[in-house]
């Protein structure tokens, strides 16, 4: 089984190019937003559109609920996909997708920015920002079982198959966290969490600092730490790492960058 990804940040148009990626490159099976989508049809999977918040969103996304992902799975092991496009803000995120159904590491990253102009993403990201649209590649048919009491905008469009010319269609959905307004994480919250990773960690005496770097991308930590004397700092400093990157992921859907961690001193009890 060969694994694609098409890799763009938030809104710079990925669901809406999918379906031209999935054919140039002879792909029938696609996995974006929660959802399993085979020749046009939903088979598997809860659109992440539907949640409430941007949070539950991220968390749909990439399959963080077992039953969600087994589902999926199911349904994988069942049409035996030969080739699978999976969408990610990033390669960390398709990866994190990957490991939760179980698939394989992608071998071939397409990037937004190969396939569309400035000027496309540009205005992908104004439809995005302005207006909260987002483009599920199905059509209408396919989803308003999903999205009861949901303004659905069905949009066509031409492609080529098999030299012929044909017509598809995709939907446009505004997502209620989009109408709720926007989520914001803040970075006194996310140094909260990282000295709430050490709690667990026995070597551990205190968080002394911790600083919080927050981007598009993701967010970058650096932190200084107070351990007791005669403790392995390396094997500490990778379990609380892995502690910190778990609790900021699960519990925000954040994309941890980085976490840079010091030993600035030591105390004998």
């Amino acid at each position: 089984m060969e694994i694609y990804a098409l890799i763009g940040a938030s809104g710079t148009g990925k669901s809406h190019n999918a379906i031209f990626v999935a054919e140039e490159k002879g792909i029938d099976t696609i996995i974006d937003d929660g959802l399993l989508i085979r020749n046009g049809k939903k088979l598997a999977g809860v659109s992440a559109k539907r949640e409430l918040t941007a949070l539950q969103a991220v968390k749909r996304a990439i399959f963080l609920d077992p039953e969600h992902a087994q589902e999926v799975k199911d349904q994988i092991a069942r049409i035996k996909p030969e080739k699978i496009l999976i969408l990610g803000t990033s390669h960390k995120m398709v990866k994190k997708i990957t490991s939760a159904l179980d698939l394989p590491e992608p071998k071939h990253l397409i990037y937004i920015e190969d396939i569309c102009s400035e000027i496309e993403i540009r205005k992908a990201k104004k439809m995005r920002k302005e207006f909260g649209k987002h483009v599920i590649p199905l059509p209408t048919i396919e989803i308003k079982k999903d999205f009861p009491n949901y303004l659905i905008d069905p949009l066509q469009f031409f492609f080529k198959k098999k030299g012929k010319n044909k017509v598809g269609e995709k939907s446009i959905v505004r997502p209620r966290f989009n109408m709720l307004g926007k989520l914001t994480i803040s970075e006194n919250v996310i140094e909260q969490l990282t000295k709430a990773a050490a709690s667990d960690i026995k070597g551990i005496n205190r968080v002394l600092k911790v600083n919080v770097f927050m981007g598009e991308e993701g967010v970058n930590i650096n932190t200084d730490l107070n351990v007791a004397y005669g403790v392995d700092m390396r094997k500490l400093a990778q379990l609380y790492q892995e502690a910190v990157v778990g609790i900021i992921e699960n519990l925000t859907g954040l994309n941890v960058l980085k976490v840079d961690v010091t030993v600035k001193s030591l105390e004998v009890k």
